[in-house]
């Protein structure tokens, strides 16, 4: 089976159940032309090592301004607030990617990252001394959620206080299709006029963050523009705390399905760097990465795609790929989940991985410790997803702490 070329419609429910979705398309095809509930039409891939070859594959390309073409093409509302933030590595090919990403590569490197394990702790250790005394939570709402944007926060000089203002734009923005026209246009008016503030304080007032180092590298070396410095910020508070609240719930949900493996984990806490990578693996933080386009006429699997077309890759389509993971949909915490694209592949790797995996193993230890009958307060089915094809996450994770 290959590539399936008639345009079927993603159904209206896809984010509650992508998994099932994408198993469906699987067994019938290793690529297929489909409309996205977004209303953008791509090519989407369900095979693993397809998946792996075309997030490294420089035929395809990120740069935003081709990318702005694409979606034009097709009408799609999204294209101005994603013009406004838009000058980010994420969204570039080199040599303009590696320019960028080398301005923040060393600040996510292991040993930067690993400086960074004791606050890490304290900020846990806090949350979790406020929940002490509750019976029932929403683990979102008091834990995975702010440790990671705590975090993110003091790394870049964020000021305390405006945690909250970013949850409620990030929601926006990873759900531009299915958010309102009227949010889509306040955080488009909101969120690049708070970074240029944030900017011009840190430019008047440097401090030992790392947004003052990109202020004062902008300044020194002229190497990044104001546009540029706005769209990194954007993309470092974004990507820097989503993946992570979504790890450490979507990770928790499975633990607490599955006793056994939770078992496992308390007795043994050696386990839990490959238990986070377990996590990454079978209910990952992100869905579909974000869209690459053909700048030519490209083949995959025989079949050839025409210039300027979508390319669609769902990473937690590709890390369930029977082919590379037997029995995927079985969680095991014991299981060799190396090679899993939860965080890319090729010179889009997630740059904050380091610190993703630092916080899950961090939260996940500190939480099951402290509360040793912590158990679901509800029905998984209950729980929601969010209305997202790129985020992958619970609207709530209700669980009892005693």
């Amino acid at each position: 089976m290959g590539v399936s070329q008639e345009l079927r419609d993603l159904p209206k429910d896809y984010t509650q159940r992508p998994h099932e979705v994408h198993r469906q398309l699987r067994e019938q095809g290793k690529v297929h032309h489909v409309r996205l509930p977004s209303g953008m039409v791509a090519w989407l891939i369900t095979d693993y090592e397809l998946a792996r070859k075309a997030l490294a594959d420089d035929e395809l390309s990120k740069a935003s301004e081709g990318f702005h073409e694409v979606l034009q093409k097709q009408e799609n509302r999204t294209v101005g607030l994603l013009q406004d933030v838009s000058d980010h590595m994420l969204n570039s090919d080199p040599p303009d990617h590696t320019r960028l990403r080398k301005l923040v590569n060393r600040a996510f490197t292991m040993r930067a990252v690993s400086r960074l394990e004791p606050r890490i702790e304290q900020i846990t250790t806090e949350l979790l001394d406020a929940m002490q005394d509750k019976d029932e939570v929403d683990l979102l709402d008091a834990f995975a959620f702010p440790l990671p944007i705590t975090v993110i926060c003091e790394l870049l000089g964020v000021p305390d206080g405006d945690q909250d203002r970013f949850r409620e734009w990030s929601n926006i923005v990873v759900a531009l299709a299915t958010s309102s026209p009227e949010d889509v246009a306040r955080v488009r008016a909101e969120l690049p006029a708070y970074l240029a503030e944030l900017i011009a304080q840190k430019r008047a007032d440097p401090g030992e963050d790392m947004l003052s180092e990109l202020v004062t590298v902008a300044e020194d070396g002229d190497r990044l523009s104001e546009p540029e410095l706005i769209s990194m910020v954007f993309l470092l508070l974004i990507a820097g705390h989503e993946t992570t609240v979504n790890l450490i719930g979507n990770g928790m949900l499975a633990l607490l399905q599955n006793p056994d493996q939770l078992a496992a984990l308390r007795a043994d806490h050696g386990l839990l760097p490959n238990a986070v990578e377990e996590f990454l693996r079978y209910d990952g933080p992100v869905n579909i990465a974000t869209l690459r386009y053909t700048t030519g006429p490209w083949t995959i699997d025989g079949f050839t795609i025409d210039k300027h077309e979508l390319i669609s890759i769902p990473l937690v389509d590709a890390n369930a790929d029977p082919v590379k993971y037997p029995e995927p949909a079985s969680f095991d915490i014991s299981r060799d989940a190396s090679g899993h694209l939860a965080f890319g592949h090729g010179i889009h790797f997630c740059v904050g991985a380091p610190l993703a995996r630092l916080e899950g193993r961090i939260a996940v230890r500190e939480l099951i410790t402290r509360f040793p009958d912590i158990a679901l307060a509800g029905e998984p089915t209950t729980f929601g997803w969010r209305d997202s094809s790129l985020i992958h996450g619970l609207l709530k994770l209700p669980v009892r702490l005693r």
